[in-house]
């Protein structure tokens, strides 16, 4: 079973699926569905469509460069059944998906990075600004954020938790 990817959005077309679009100069476009070839009638440049894999990929918002994808490139050239080679190759199989999804949780905290530290540098502000709205026992006397937050750190409580064991969890 050969699955194509779709020219336009590079998502992956299944058999008896899609469109085929071959150029007069013997090119063949392949699409996964109707949207993606009526956007390359329109003349679309797909990096520039933001639903797009090429979009996502030259905006930083998909991983590009990882070793992982090496074992998805599509090879022309017809391999010799080997047994031993097949059985390795289905036991790395779940590995390298586990690598590649570690990866990518890696990737897209990485890009969350920068806007958590904006959110936090504009809640400080806004508490710098608004601090007299808090309550007097919440605030500080010289009502510096710093100490405030020094403060609630000192506080800590300490919290008892008794798990009860059911018969019903015992069994399972």
């Amino acid at each position: 079973m050969r699955l194509e990817k779709c020219w336009f959005c590079s998502s992956t077309i299944y058999p008896g699926h899609g469109i085929q679009f071959v150029r007069n100069d013997a090119k063949i476009f392949r699409f996964c569905r109707s949207k993606c070839h009526k956007n390359f009638k329109m003349k679309r440049n797909p990096r520039k469509v933001k639903w797009t894999k090429a979009y996502r990929r030259l905006h930083g918002k998909d991983m590009t460069q990882d070793s992982t994808f090496e074992f998805e490139r599509k090879r022309n050239r017809p391999e010799r059944y080997d047994r031993n080679v097949t059985e390795q190759t289905l036991k790395a199989i779940p590995v390298i998906v586990k690598t590649r999804h570690d990866r990518l949780k890696k990737h897209i905290s990485d890009r969350h990075k920068p806007g958590k530290k904006k959110e936090l540098e504009r809640d400080n502000k806004e508490l710098e600004q608004d601090i007299n709205i808090l309550p007097k026992k919440l605030r500080s006397t010289e009502g510096s954020v710093e100490e405030t937050k020094e403060a609630n750190a000192r506080v800590k409580v300490k919290v008892n938790v008794v798990q009860q064991q059911t018969e019903d969890r015992m069994e399972e």
